[in-house]
């Protein structure tokens, strides 16, 4: 015969067996955005609050809603409504911009921003070497005329320095509107610093090839002045580097899509 104890042993352990239905489920740790990108997106979001009431701009009030709501999804709607109305500043180049003002707030004006004060320095670089050249006796018309080819010695390596700081100060000039647009407007961002070194190379590079290569199919008229010709060409390179980058680059496109089949054929 089966004892009572025997019994209550086997209903105990019955009872463990059936899940209860008001028992918690445990939670799988299922992959998803981190608590880390979290506090970031919030913090971009206050970041924006405060950028677009500082420069009246205006503020969506749905935006304090969807944060109070503690939910992901609200947060990257609330996110993506920001960066709407601030644009064009993104979250990056505010937070950029905030840290720069912030070391620069007990600097001279001169030290506030590093990238405008290398700019400057290196405008007033190229504007020294520019007047330097050009009161050389062998930077003249008929020097400039003779072109690359026919150039030699000193007179070449002068000839190319004045034309190369002309084309300088083009992209130079055009950096420095660039820049000077970018901090109004709280578009600056660190990778820039990188790109204009990049930009000044090719902008000297452009200004050459404009003042040189390209000189002898654009100026066609002797009666033009030829020193006045190629200074505005090494200019207008300088200055216009990412169009004349873009017309060649168009070029080789369409020669390679002439030369090279495509994959589908």
């Amino acid at each position: 015969m089966t004892t009572t104890t025997d019994l209550s042993e086997d209903n105990q352990n019955t009872q463990k067996n059936i899940p209860l239905e008001n028992e918690p489920q445990k939670q799988k740790n299922l992959p998803g955005i981190s608590q880390e990108v979290v506090n970031r997106l919030t913090q971009e979001v206050n970041d924006m609050i405060s950028f677009a009431g500082r420069n009246g701009l205006t503020i969506d009030t749905n935006v304090n809603t969807l944060i109070s709501n503690n939910s992901v999804d609200d947060l990257i709607n609330a996110h993506n409504s920001m960066c709407k109305n601030v644009a064009p500043a993104t979250p990056k180049s505010i937070e950029f911009t905030r840290e720069v003002r912030s070391k620069g707030e007990n600097k001279s004006l001169f030290n506030k921003i590093p990238l405008v004060r290398n700019l400057i320095i290196l405008s007033i670089i190229f504007l020294v070497a520019y007047i330097s050249f050009a009161v050389l006796p062998q930077v003249s018309n008929s020097s400039l005329d003779k072109g690359v080819l026919e150039n030699d010695g000193w007179s070449l390596f002068f000839n190319i320095g004045f034309l190369a700081s002309i084309s300088g100060l083009g992209v130079l000039f055009h950096l420095l509107k660039k820049v000077s647009n970018s901090v109004l407007k709280s578009t600056l961002v660190s990778e820039e610093s990188v790109n204009y070194i990049a930009q000044i190379l090719l902008g000297i590079i452009a200004g050459l090839l404009l003042s040189e290569i390209l000189s002898d199919y654009l100026i066609k008229d002797a009666a033009v002045d030829n020193l006045l010709s190629r200074s505005i060409l090494a200019l207008v390179g300088g200055f216009s580097s990412d169009v004349i980058f873009s017309v060649l680059e168009a070029i080789i496109n369409r020669l390679k899509s002439i030369f090279v089949p495509s994959n589908n054929s």
